[in-house]
């Protein structure tokens, strides 16, 4: 994903709210999508979610999403590289950090 203005993002992160919330009604309103739209929808389909977790994955993702430009963050995360910052982080007391851990130093340097 190209790197954008913060202003940009965040008109994104809102037409991505509304994208996600199309997908889990399992309908979209419109026929036409903008190519960064087609990137994200392609990135969802390839990572080949289960339906007994898509919903709660998808809302985290989202959160993580704006948590991302929130630190920082001038492209938009792709469901592919949430999923791949979850499973490498480090287990904390026997499990996985919470989605409020701090971004791998690798991700950061994709903004």
């Amino acid at each position: 994903m190209d790197i954008l203005p913060a202003s940009e993002v965040e008109s994104r992160l809102a037409n991505l709210d509304k994208l996600v919330a199309d997908l889990l009604a399992g309908h979209f309103h419109r026929t036409t999508f903008q190519p960064w739209e087609v990137e994200i929808l392609l990135d969802i389909q390839a990572c080949s979610l289960g339906d007994s977790s898509k919903r709660e994955l998808l809302r985290r993702y989202l959160k993580a999403a704006h948590r991302w430009f929130d630190r920082g963050g001038r492209t938009l995360l792709l469901l592919s590289d949430y999923r791949a910052r979850r499973h490498c982080r480090a287990p904390v007391k026997g499990g996985y950090a919470p989605d409020t851990a701090p971004l791998d130093e690798e991700l950061n340097k994709l903004s």
